[in-house]
């Protein structure tokens, strides 16, 4: 596969706006709709089609008139689309990927990329032969604090790194996981979906602490350790955590859709003589370093479609391209490989009536420990966790593109 900066990257694909067709526009896909109505008043794109097997309503489009269709193929062959935002079930990323590709249609594909690693890579690949680009889209890699903590980090502000850690501890009730055939699922129909918390909703959290630890391509990871566990009646994980080696230090994330009291994701950087913690959905960073007071700083963010645009048109750096997702994907693999996910005693958890979701006691905490001390639940003395795995080296399964 060529690498990213090999894309086309000046080559303009028409006047402005250019025209998209969203795949997906209900549940997550609500906020790419939004999105792109605010860069369509921007003058940057616009709206040309969008892909649902049920056509939104005159009051879900805000009285837009718009293209519908359930065939993504011919939807894309009649708007004349210049892009596409794929925000549909994880399973069908790859095929709509390389329908749009196969036509010249440049991609924002939302996260995670494919539901597996050969997934993944039949997907860049098709991308990579066609010669259209694509982004993937961890928005937070758009973020501004990444560069500038990469750039702390390399100054030595905070010491030689000792790791990287990750925590989200959110909630999610009985009907989030109810809300569509595939959620919640690791396979549907023979078909793999790996729908869980690490994969899916705090994905954020993996990738954001690969790319600070400047680990982002497949090769870049050696081993990874995981323990799965669910306290809903899933076949999934609700409650995980994973750490991963890399040459350049260990990355451990902990994440629970369990929570007692749901706070903000983040990530941490442990320094030899201080720490940076990233609060990454707000762009927000603290830095508390030896010798110095806390500093906290507020980062802007460039959002992925407009930067997408703004390299087709202009030829600006593309943030997130499919090889920057790789080691990612390759969590996503060790995930999709690992045992299946074990279910908490139901002296573990509790369910909240009011609102009808589960909880773990202590896990607040164990995500916390866990980040922290870069530890795993079981090692964090968690009852309920089963001893971690012994590390799966990925360095033989990696292929370099």
């Amino acid at each position: 596969m060529r690498p990213a900066e090999e894309f086309p990257s000046s080559t303009p694909t028409g006047k402005l706006p250019l025209p998209v067709v969203l795949a997906g526009a209900r549940g997550h896909g609500r906020w790419h709709l939004e999105n792109i109505r605010r860069l369509q008043d921007k003058g940057l794109v616009r709206l040309a089609g969008i892909c649902e097997l049920t056509p939104l309503s005159a009051e879900e489009l805000n009285g837009q008139t718009v293209e519908q269709s359930a065939d993504f193929g011919a939807l894309l062959d009649s708007t004349g689309a210049a892009i596409a935002v794929i925000c549909t079930p994880i399973p069908t990323h790859t095929d709509l990927a390389l329908i749009a590709a196969g036509k010249g249609v440049h991609l924002l594909l939302e996260k995670p990329p494919a539901p597996s690693y050969a997934e993944f890579r039949r997907m860049a690949d098709g991308v990579a032969a066609a010669g259209v680009v694509c982004q993937i889209g961890f928005q937070s890699l758009g973020s501004h604090a990444v560069p500038a903590i990469r750039k702390l980090i390399a100054q030595g502000v905070i010491g030689q790194v000792a790791g990287i850690g990750g925590a989200g501890a959110w909630a999610r009730d009985e009907a989030y996981y109810r809300r569509a055939p595939w959620a919640g699922k690791r396979r549907l129909n023979g078909v793999d979906v790996i729908d869980g918390a690490l994969t899916n909703p705090l994905a954020h959290a993996v990738a954001t602490a690969l790319a600070l630890n400047g680990s982002t391509r497949a090769e870049d990871v050696t081993a990874i350790e995981t323990e799965l566990l669910h306290a809903n009646d899933i076949e999934s994980d609700d409650t995980s955590c994973v750490r991963i080696t890399t040459p350049r230090g260990r990355v451990t994330v902990a994440a629970t859709l369990c929570a007692e009291r749901p706070g903000e994701p983040y990530v941490l950087v442990h320094g030899g003589s201080g720490r940076i913690t990233f609060w990454y959905k707000q762009d927000r960073v603290l830095v508390q370093r030896s010798g110095h007071g806390p500093e906290e700083i507020e980062y802007g963010r460039t959002d992925l479609l407009e930067n997408l645009v703004a390299h087709l048109t202009e030829g600006a750096e593309l943030l997130v391209a499919p090889d920057a997702t790789g080691a990612f994907m390759k969590v996503v693999e060790a995930i999709r490989q690992a045992p299946d996910p074990l279910a908490l005693p139901a002296d573990a958890w509790e369910l909240l009536p009011e609102e009808n979701r589960r909880v773990v006691p202590g896990i607040d905490g164990l995500v916390a420990a866990a980040a922290d001390t870069l530890a795993l639940y079981s090692e964090l003395g968690a009852p309920w966790a089963r001893p971690h795995q012994v590390p799966n080296d990925v360095r033989s399964e990696v292929s370099t593109p």
